[in-house]
């Protein structure tokens, strides 16, 4: 333990400096950190490495240090960012001036220190020495275990490998000093970098200009994901760009970072006096003072701007209605009415819809006057939040469940990156509140939970119906959330049909909200299937968003605490011609999805289950089923080992926990998807008129051709034609760009119809519209027919010479072929009338076949 140098000004004991009430250390909080339960956010400078003081230490005198940190506060600034380990007296200094320190941890990164034993062994070293001696001293705000590891050093080495021993690194630290926060300091050369263990993401970036700062900030957002982001380097040289560029530069950074949602920054640096490499840099003048410490003008302009942060003011601050739907949600709602009640921003309501609960939330309720308090029979989260919404007085309405907590800056970054974004409609995370349990934890790593689909680091192709904010009059525009939608889906819905009307839907990484999983695995397969009977509605309604096989198809990519499913191909990074591009990118590989259909219904109930069924009577199958639930065991086992799951509440069982849920949750979501659909009634809307449907003829045309000559286009037609099938309530796929078919309906379950179209051109504004018909089976009445014969052939493989009489099965056969063909033919029908029926609606006359225009 180093002790204060003779010379040293006397220091009173810093604990009593800062008041009676003991000083905490700062911890994480979400996107954020906090201190003595309040908010805290860095808002620093790096300070040295200086040249050796009298001790030999690259620290200033203890005289200057005191002297720069009453410089500091005049700055507003709260931390610090020293590249050596700080003595004792500096860190004492520190605290008794309300300074947190960041400290880099010195070794030989720039050296191919994987290569070599004892490289490694005296960084781990370092690290732990440097964890030893300050890292449990109050003023420490975290240590960095390394800073900016040469990209082509990363290269050589293997990414992988290196990350592995930044977690080594790291370790070593939280062993020395279990209450220290840790990261490593990264920059864009190696932004493809992404260790396990650090507690935050700190990254050193120097851009110029603020739209190539704020696209690359949200970016950092997307690689940081539930973790806090911290500036850890950013500056200006006042030689080359003059001090008046300096200051209107550090100035905006400053704001730009914080409006984005930032946890902190540290501005390169206090004053141009630093030393490197025990040389002295001259020609660069980064610093906020020269090197006598005077002011220049960026010291200005960083102290009016960390007077404002981080709450910079917004453009303008809307009056917000925040809707919480809730049924019998008591367990969580008292957390999440008393969060809402701590919000920082000026002009917000809180409006509690209650969907008729049988719990104690009406007395819940009674105990918060200021709370509007609606009520209504049992109806459904849409009906519910249509109910918020038609009570509403604010111009945005935010949504967020009972079982959640909003962190108190929910509704500031909501608004700031709605108003300033030009967003109809906004979302955030959802993060594991610290405080819940273990098997909650499980829950959050298993398939399944709620999370955003982002187009890019900003737009959002949907957002979690517990963290999202709309205009009032978007939603009022598009009719609001659909009644079918009972339990979940109606933010699914709601984004989809924004999207459609031309709308665009953003992301705000700062504005997030604490989520209470499910408590219990009953509960969990519960709320699964009914998301499972919500992906039958979304089909239904937006069948162009599913697949053939009934799932989800997304243009965006998918971000959740859960795991997305099992990882095998490697990640590519981008590294540039000879490794030197400055920002090196890191392209994560999609979850390996032929593998996950082994976890699924469909896989157990044709595959599993028949071969089960079929070793009781074939003994070569048995082998077959065993080695096909094995696969689905392992894909579960091994999903498993990639699941995010938090230190703090991992158990032996929790792993385990998680490869059951991967077994069971693509079962009680499948089911209750497959239910749904088939009790469905296949039929369009009762209340719209059908067409009128001619006798049957001999052969359906698949060929038909519509003439007109006043210049209507084939696209307007086709809207014309797209409108009437939706009106009647006949479920259709247009073209998404990539099919070779401009229309399918997927009116019955049996069968599909798909439309093409082509324009010949006559002149004088005549057309000819071409269409051809094409009828198919659906792939479940594939799979049927197929099941069927197949059972039919096995039976009478085995137990035809037992019983002749089973032989009259094979007319099942061709029952069940005309059955379906007949399906076929009756969509076709009802199909090719009402496209008779628009195309004289619109204008059009119908040719007849042999016809030459």
């Amino acid at each position: 333990m180093n002790r204060p140098p003779p010379d040293a000004p006397p220091v009173a004991d810093p604990r009593a400096m800062m008041g009676s009430a003991p000083h905490e250390r700062v911890r994480l909080d979400g996107k954020f950190f906090r201190r003595n339960g309040r908010k805290w956010h860095a808002k620093g400078l790096t300070y040295g490495p200086f040249a050796p003081n009298d001790r030999g230490e690259t620290f200033a005198s203890p005289d200057q240090t005191t002297r720069d940190f009453r410089q500091l506060a005049d700055l507003h600034a709260n931390a610090l960012r020293v590249y050596c380990v700080p003595p004792q007296w500096f860190l004492d200094l520190a605290l008794a001036h309300g300074l947190s320190v960041l400290v880099d941890v010195p070794w030989a990164k720039h050296l191919c220190f994987l290569d070599s034993t004892s490289l490694r062994r005296e960084a781990r070293h370092a690290v732990r020495q440097a964890a030893r001696h300050c890292g449990a001293h109050p003023a420490v705000f975290a240590l960095s275990v390394v800073n900016e590891i040469p990209a082509e050093i990363v290269r050589w080495s293997g990414p992988r490998r290196v990350e592995r021993f930044i977690d080594e690194l790291i370790a070593e630290a939280r062993d020395a000093a279990p209450d220290a926060l840790c990261t490593f300091t990264s920059f864009p050369p190696t932004e493809f970098l992404r260790p396990e263990s650090p507690d935050f993401t700190c990254f050193n970036v120097y851009l110029h200009q603020r739209p190539a700062l704020e696209a690359y900030l949200a970016r950092l957002h997307s690689l940081a994901g539930p973790r806090p982001l911290v500036l850890g380097e950013f500056g200006m040289d006042a030689i080359r760009e003059g001090e008046a560029a300096q200051g209107e530069f550090v100035s905006w950074q400053i704001e730009a970072a914080f409006q984005e949602g930032l946890a902190g920054t540290f501005v390169f640096s206090f004053t141009d006096d630093w030393h490197r490499g025990g040389m002295p840099i001259e020609d660069w003048a980064f610093g906020l003072t020269t090197r006598d410490r005077r002011p220049k003008v960026a010291f200005g302009a960083v102290q009016r701007q960390y007077a404002r942060a981080p709450h910079i003011p917004l453009p303008r601050t809307p009056r917000v209605s925040v809707v919480v739907a809730s049924y019998n949600g008591g367990r969580t709602l008292r957390a999440c009415l008393d969060s809402l009640q701590r919000l920082h921003y000026p002009d917000y309501e809180v409006i509690l819809v209650d969907d008729g609960s049988t719990d104690d939330t009406p007395a819940i309720a009674a105990a918060w006057p200021q709370v509007r308090y609606v009520r209504q029979p049992n109806l459904g989260l849409s009906a519910a939040r249509n109910a918020g919404v038609a009570a509403a007085t604010g111009e945005i309405v935010a949504f967020t469940d009972a079982d959640c907590r909003a962190d108190e800056d929910w509704l500031w970054y909501l608004v700031g990156d709605l108003v300033r974004g030009g967003w109809a409609g906004i979302g955030g995370h959802n993060f594991l509140p610290p405080d819940d349990s273990s098997v909650a934890a499980v829950v959050a790593a298993s398939p399944g939970g709620p999370a955003q689909v982002m187009l890019t680091d900003r737009q959002a192709e949907h957002v979690p119906g517990c963290n999202m904010a709309f205009w009032k009059w978007t939603l009022e525009a598009i009719g609001g959330f659909d009644p079918v939608f009972r339990q979940a889906g109606d933010d699914v819905d709601v984004c989809w049909r924004l999207m459609e009307s031309g709308h665009r839907i953003g992301f705000s990484p700062g504005g997030f909200v604490w989520h209470y999983r499910r408590s219990t695995i009953r509960a969990y397969l519960r709320q699964q299937a009914g998301y499972g009977q919500a992906e039958a509605l979304l089909a239904r309604k937006h069948p162009e968003h599913f697949s053939t096989f009934g799932g989800g198809i997304w243009r965006g990519r998918i971000y959740a605490t859960a795991s997305p499913g099992l990882v095998f191909a490697p990640a590519v990074i981008y590294h540039g011609v000879f490794g030197t591009a400055f920002f090196q990118k890191l392209y994560a590989p999609a979850p390996a999805w032929p593998l996950m259909l082994c976890t699924s219904l469909a896989w157990h109930a044709l595959v599993t289950v028949p071969l089960w069924i079929l070793a009781a009577y074939v003994n070569f199958a048995l082998p077959l089923a065993a080695a096909s639930f094995a696969l689905t065991l392992g894909v579960c086992a091994a999903a498993a080992t990639q699941a995010p799951l938090p230190r703090a509440r991992r158990r032996l069982w929790s792993r385990p926990l998680v490869a059951a849920m991967f077994l069971l949750q693509p079962i009680a979501r499948g089911w209750a998807r497959f239910t749904l659909q088939l009790n469905a009634p296949a039929a369009p809307d009762p209340h719209a008129a059908p067409p009128h449907l001619d006798p049957r003829p001999a052969a359906l045309p698949e060929l038909v051709s519509f003439w007109t000559r006043d210049g209507m286009d084939r696209t307007r037609w086709l809207e014309t034609l797209l409108h009437q099938l939706e009106s009647r309530g006949w479920p259709v796929r247009p073209d998404s760009g990539w099919d070779a078919f401009d229309l399918e309906v997927l009116r019955s379950r049996w069968s599909r119809l798909r439309l093409t179209t082509a324009t010949e051109e006559l002149g004088q504004n005549r057309r000819v519209f071409r269409c051809r018909l094409r009828r198919r089976w659906s792939v479940m009445a594939w799979l049927v027919f197929a099941h069927v014969a197949g059972l039919v052939a096995v039976a009478l493989v085995r137990f035809a010479a037992l019983c002749p009489w089973l032989w009259l099965a094979l007319v099942l056969v061709p029952l069940i072929d005309w059955y379906l063909d007949d399906d076929c033919e009756c969509l076709h029908q009802e199909f090719l009338g009402l496209l008779e029926e628009t195309a004289r609606d619109s204008g059009l006359v119908q040719l007849p076949a042999d016809a030459k225009p």
